[in-house]
């Protein structure tokens, strides 16, 4: 299992952290790009009707293909300096928070149609990880 990493900013990302959580979920690949919000708008534009930037976003490869990733993940790295100020962690904590939620998306879960179980998954990672809790608290906003 590798993460292709397509890094268009300078952020600097715990990539070592972001495999080990991975591999903890998945044997396959995983392309993950970081972008700024200009170029995540155009994506969530293009593929959500959704005119604004936002902080992740993912794309499951459909069907079981072995060679083939899992999928990929575009996380802004403006959101997540942005995020990791408003919420008082650290900017590395709120790109692994970003990076186990895109990749439980890769990986068929949905908080906007599930009974809470990308919820329950995503505190047993941040648990199990030693996470900030925000992540948790941000999902349950976007229920109410």
């Amino acid at each position: 299992m590798k993460i292709m990493l397509e890094n268009q900013t300078d952020f600097s990302l715990p990539i070592d952290k972001l495999r080990t959580i991975a591999q903890t979920l998945t044997e396959k690949d995983i392309e993950l790009i970081i972008c700024d919000n200009s170029t995540i708008k155009k994506i969530n534009a293009e593929y959500r009707s959704k005119n604004a930037p936002t902080d992740v976003l993912s794309f499951p490869i459909e069907g079981d293909f072995d060679t083939f990733p899992l999928g990929s993940i575009v996380i802004s790295s403006d959101m997540i300096l942005q995020k990791a100020e408003q919420l008082g962690h650290t900017a590395q904590e709120e790109s692994t928070l970003l990076f186990i939620h895109g990749l439980l998306h890769l990986l068929g879960y949905d908080h906007e149609v599930d009974s809470g179980e990308m919820r329950a998954r995503e505190a047993e990672l941040i648990g199990t990880f030693d996470l900030p809790k925000s992540l948790i608290v941000r999902t349950e906003k976007y229920k109410e």
